[in-house]
């Protein structure tokens, strides 16, 4: 099984590089967060060694990005026809959904490795807790994990990889923005306090923003790895009820 899902991420994840897709993908997210981190989140004007200008932005970048890499998973597999070829192949299900998913979240960790310049930037001009620094980019890559394998399941039903973007856009966009004040307000004053909690705990931006305080707690790692495998399992779901269609 780990070879097979071994061959299948390798093959995927040099179809990225094999076309302009990810250099295109690469760069306007490190453009984009060069940005954020420089211009907007004021690094040199709040004059403290650390990445929170950097990390703080990820959310609505992978907002952005992300779903523009989930799109292709499967919609462009159906699109073609490719995806009864494809599984016809001597592999079960579960190890293609788990080789894509995984080429997709490795791509996506190249592109934010290619960030290390922020970090040397900071240790360079002061001296940074690195053990924060690292636990956020753990934070980080997990999050991605997250939105990528929604838009792995969203990319499954459907055919159109446009249809694909906005919806996972929509859905990444609802729980990014579930803990905030916002939303928050609109269930107090009718809401139990439990339902209000469930809300704010199911918000990506809150999760991601405990772990950039340096501290992995548990919860926020299985809240996380239980986003992904939930909707991988939805992945598998989908692609054997829309293989035929």
């Amino acid at each position: 099984m780990i070879q097979n899902i071994s061959i299948i991420c390798r093959r995927e994840l040099a179809g990225y590089f094999a076309t302009p897709l990810a250099y295109v993908f690469i760069i306007v997210f490190l453009v984009l967060a060069g940005v954020l981190t420089f211009f907007v989140g004021d690094f040199f004007e709040r004059g403290q060694a650390d990445l929170q200008s950097f990390f703080t932005f990820h959310p609505w970048l992978y907002l952005m990005l992300v779903p523009a890499v989930s799109m292709r998973l499967w919609a462009e597999e159906r699109k073609s026809g490719t995806i009864e070829l494809f599984l016809t192949l001597p592999i079960r299900l579960v190890e293609a959904v788990l080789g894509k998913f995984l080429a997709a979240w490795l791509f996506v960790g190249v592109a934010l490795a290619l960030t290390f310049p922020f970090w040397l930037t900071v240790l360079f001009l002061g001296d940074p807790d690195n053990g924060v620094i690292a636990a956020s980019y753990i934070g980080s890559w997990l999050m991605a994990g997250a939105i990528l394998a929604i838009g792995a399941a969203v990319s499954a039903a459907t055919k159109n990889q446009i249809v694909a973007f906005i919806v996972t856009a929509s859905l990444v966009f609802a729980l990014i923005a579930a803990g905030t004040p916002t939303v928050i307000g609109l269930f107090q004053g009718w809401a139990s306090e439990d339902v209000i909690r469930a809300v704010a705990g199911a918000s990506l931006f809150g999760h991601f923003t405990a772990i950039t305080r340096g501290v992995l707690d548990l919860r926020d790692l299985v809240y996380f790895l239980s986003l992904i495998v939930a909707f991988l399992g939805a992945n598998a779901v989908l692609v054997d009820l829309m293989k035929a269609e």
